[in-house]
């Protein structure tokens, strides 16, 4: 998905929905309590915004902000200029160092050591993955390897990461070049690497190839040696990937064909099984899902649906292993690009391409429902709101 574009995958297989299911009042499911609010003294959080640069009316570089943990309501701060293309955005574990992609033809990922005011952050450095367009990344959990992937070339790297937070030179590009591409595609399409939960092994969704590849990650050298495929059905243009807190599901945003899928994951070999294509209920329109989250107890999942500009709520159930359609909730904005939930889970974040805003929905903490929380933010060409 390229700045200029601002679409989703260019495809001639035209976008297919599932019949919509009717909504009807449930109950919760059964699940672990739900996880604490913020209590004490509140304190405004850092809020950081990825957005393209180089589209028309873009950013500057990545929106500086604070948002209330409790209501939600966002202030912008300012800008961290000096950083290309920032559509997407990371957070090291230790929570001092910032990652963004440079998503441009000769594609880049930027180290950001975090200071204790927004005027004190200060750009480390930035080396090449590899590839065209990287569009996502991720920081593996032991806080030593960045993980990116290249959309426009099909790509996957890892890059080590120091113990001041800055990016060493790439260690590992991989690209995707088989199987041979899906219906309506010209090659592979890399759109997001993460890890898996067990830690030693990394998945990268490419919508390209309707592929789900996994990598064993060396720890000690970031090399990485494939050990199996998983296929959606052709022409799905499967995108993102996002794991149960259990550890042995996931849930499979498939952005060509408009579905969604529950997948088995073995920890012990790192093997995903998809299961099979489920409805977004956003009916027979045209709409692209995007990215799932899956709240920290695990009893709710929700997708963002570019098009229909709308949030799907899901009952996770049977420990993970089955989504059951709850409702679709307007996003109040258009093209819901990437999602994200606060620390505590209690916000839900929608960062909103063509119209630039930035969405916070109050989670209700027993039914999962979600309530707009005052005017969306206006942040320009917004493509990715993190909230720390």
């Amino acid at each position: 998905m390229g700045a200029a574009a601002g679409t989703a995958a260019v495809a001639t297989v035209p976008a297919r929905a599932l019949a919509a299911v009717p909504v009807e009042p449930v109950d919760a499911p059964e699940a672990p309590a739900p996880t604490p609010e913020p209590s004490g003294p509140i304190t405004p959080r850092p809020l950081f915004l990825g957005t393209y640069t180089s589209a028309e009316g873009g950013g500057t570089g990545i929106g500086l902000a604070t948002y209330d943990p409790t209501s939600g309501r966002i202030t912008g701060v300012g800008t961290l200029t000096g950083v290309a293309d920032p559509s997407y955005l990371a957070v090291h574990p230790d929570g001092r160092t910032l990652y963004a992609v440079n998503e441009r033809e000769g594609g880049g990922v930027t180290a950001v050591r975090l200071g204790a005011g927004n005027h004190e952050h200060h750009v480390l450095g930035t080396r090449g993955t590899g590839g065209a367009g990287p569009c996502q990344l991720a920081v593996h959990p032991s806080g030593r390897w960045l993980l990116s992937a290249n959309y426009g070339s099909g790509s996957v790297a890892v890059h080590p990461i120091d113990g001041s937070g800055a990016l060493g030179e790439r260690v590992e590009l991989v690209t995707h070049s088989s199987p041979a591409p899906g219906p309506g595609q010209q090659g592979p399409h890399a759109h997001q690497f993460v890890t898996g939960p067990d830690g030693g092994h990394v998945l990268a969704v490419d919508l390209g190839t309707d592929t789900v590849y996994t990598y064993r990650l060396d720890l000690e050298r970031g090399t990485l040696t494939e050990t199996s495929r998983a296929s959606t059905r052709p022409g799905a243009g499967p995108r993102d990937l996002a794991f149960h807190p259990g550890g042995r599901y996931a849930y499979l945003a498939n952005e060509v064909d408009n579905t969604v899928a529950v997948c088995t994951y073995s920890p012990t070999d790192g093997r995903l099984t998809i299961g099979e294509a489920q409805s977004t209920g956003t009916g027979a329109g045209t709409s692209y899902p995007a990215q799932f989250v899956v709240t920290p107890d695990g009893r709710y999942a929700y997708l963002a649906n570019r098009g229909h500009n709308s949030l799907t709520r899901y009952a996770v159930e049977a420990d993970g292993a089955r989504l059951r359609l709850l409702d679709t909730v307007p996003v109040a904005g258009d093209f819901p690009r990437q999602l994200a939930l606060s620390p505590y889970g209690n916000l839900l974040f929608a960062a909103n391409q063509r119209s630039g805003t930035v969405s916070v929905f109050r989670v209700d903490p027993v039914s999962g429902g979600l309530r707009l929380v005052g005017e969306p933010f206006a942040s320009p060409v917004v493509v990715c709101a993190l909230p720390l």
